[in-house]
This record gives structure tokens, sequence and C-alpha cells, in this order.
């Protein structure tokens, strides 16, 4: 467009650049000079880096990335941090298989590369039952309370790790065996009931006085061989406490009743069948952290 024709803004008195939309023109403003400078200085630092620093992508014509004048190299760095990490955790590795448990706790660098380990198997293998960090869920015991149905002592918890719960191809597992008491019509439903009352009681809960009376009776007779005679359990055998009001399955009436009726047995699985032993090791002491430690 010729200096004759050129459409100038009356308001502005600026040129427009000849577009207009809705009666709405474009002015045709310079940039400003602070962004051009900024622009102009990317462009000069992007080539200067490119120049002293390896370039990713190829250029045009030459076929690869340039290596760059400084000849640093983030891969092969990362491969050598990579590489690093790996002897670092072998030699610590290896010091777990060689150390005790106790050892373990009181040399605080194991007991940190221990922690960390433990940790991430713990949420790689654990977490989806007992939830993060140990918090259980309904069917799945608690780990962060020191209320264990086996043992709570850092080779209680390593053996558990090692050979499961009621495994059944592992010969040394943990077992027990809670008789399902109405499906397999060892007691009426009125027992059952009476056995219920007497089993919520024994930890403070309201109940029916004369139906948790005629209960005890029956625990006496069925129950207490294993939970104890006055309900605390016996961890030789993975009977719970019941007299803690923690419970795994549920505590409320129904839960108790489906309990008794149709029994729990839940199974773990004996993860020295697929962790290391060294894992192993690592996830008794986080375990055993959860709750304090016994």
């Amino acid at each position: 467009m010729s200096e004759h024709h050129k459409d100038i803004d009356q308001p502005t008195g600026v040129e427009t650049t000849g577009h207009e939309w809705d009666g709405i023109k474009e002015l045709n403003n310079p940039l400003p000079r602070w962004w051009l400078y900024i622009w102009y200085g990317t462009i000069a630092f992007s080539i200067g880096y490119m120049v002293v620093m390896p370039a990713i992508p190829a250029l045009p014509g030459l076929g690869t990335n340039t290596r760059g004048l400084a000849g640093q190299s983030d891969r092969i760095a990362v491969a050598e941090q990579v590489e690093s990490l790996r002897s670092q955790r072998s030699a610590s590795g290896a010091a777990l298989l060689t150390a005790s448990l106790e050892e373990i706790e009181t040399d605080r660098e194991l007991q940190q590369f221990a922690m960390a380990s433990g940790e991430s198997a713990f949420g790689d293998n654990c977490a989806t039952c007992h939830g993060a960090g140990g918090r259980g869920a309904k069917g799945y015991p608690t780990l962060a309370d020191d209320s264990w149905l086996w043992s709570g002592t850092l080779e209680g918890i390593e053996y558990t790790l090692q050979h499961g719960i009621r495994h059944e191809e592992d010969a040394d597992t943990r077992f027990s065996l809670m008789p399902a008491f109405g499906r397999d019509r060892l007691l009426e439903r009125q027992q059952i009931d009476d056995v219920v009352n007497h089993v919520l009681s024994l930890s403070g809960r309201e109940v029916d006085e004369a139906a948790s009376k005629r209960g005890a009776d029956i625990f006496a007779a069925q129950c207490a061989s294993c939970h104890g005679a006055n309900g605390t359990g016996d961890r030789t055998v993975g009977a719970p406490n019941l007299t803690d009001d923690i419970w795994v399955f549920g505590g409320e009436y129904r839960d108790v009743y489906n309990t008794v009726y149709n029994a729990r047995n839940a199974h773990m699985p004996a993860w020295g069948e697929r962790l290391d032993e060294a894992t192993i090791k690592s996830l008794a002491v986080y375990v055993h952290s959860l709750g304090g430690g016994e």
C-alpha cells in the first residue's frame, strides 16, 4: 500500500494493517522494544547453547545430534549415577544378608537402607491389602497398632513374611483353623447368638446380659482353648485378643456373628518364594517400625 493510500486510525493517529472485523480495525503498532530484546536474546542464547552443549535434535544435513564443545553428555552422566547407586545398593544389600535383625536396627546406615528398601517393597507387595503405612482394611490386619495375631517381634515378623499364613505349599507356614460353628452345625443359632453377646461383652460392649451369661459357658467349652479363658488370645496359634476391641473383620454384632457362623481363615502369601532374603529383612524392619516395635 502506498503512502498516499495508508489508512490512519483517526482516534489514535496510528496506521492500520488494513484488517478489519465488525468495524474494529487492527493497528499497526510496533512491538515493544523490551520484548524484541528478550526475543533476540533467546535466539542468541539458543545458538550459543547448541554450539557449547549437545543438541538433542539432529540439525538438518548433519544426520545426528551435535556433541557440543563442552563434551557434556546427560545420558552418560545419568548412566554413571545409576551405576554408582547400584553399587551402593549392592554393598548395602550384601551387608543386610550378613547382619542380624538386631544389628540392622542398631546400625544407623543399615537401618536407613533397610527402611527405604522395606518401604518400597511394602508399597509394591503389601499395601494392596494392608493399606499405605499398614493402616489395614476390613479383612486385612492393621500393622501399625502393635496388636498382633502372631508374633510382633522382628524375628516373628520375618518368619511370617517368609512362610506366610495358611500357605498350602509351605510346610512351615503359620497355621490355625477356626471352626465354622454355624455352617458345620456345631452350634445352634441361639447358641451362636449367646456366644456372640459374650464375645462382645469382653471388650466392654453393651449386650444382652442373659444371653452373654449363657454364652460364657459355650465360650469356655468351645472357644477358650484358643482364645484363652478370658478371651485375651494366643499368638502361638494366631487366635486374636477379643478384649481389645480391635477387629480384623469388623466388630459389629453382625460381623462377629458371621465370623462365628462361617469362620474366618484368611491367607497370606509366603513371600520367601517371591522375594530375596535382603528384601524380606528390609520388610521385617519396616513393618516392625510401623507400630513402634515390640
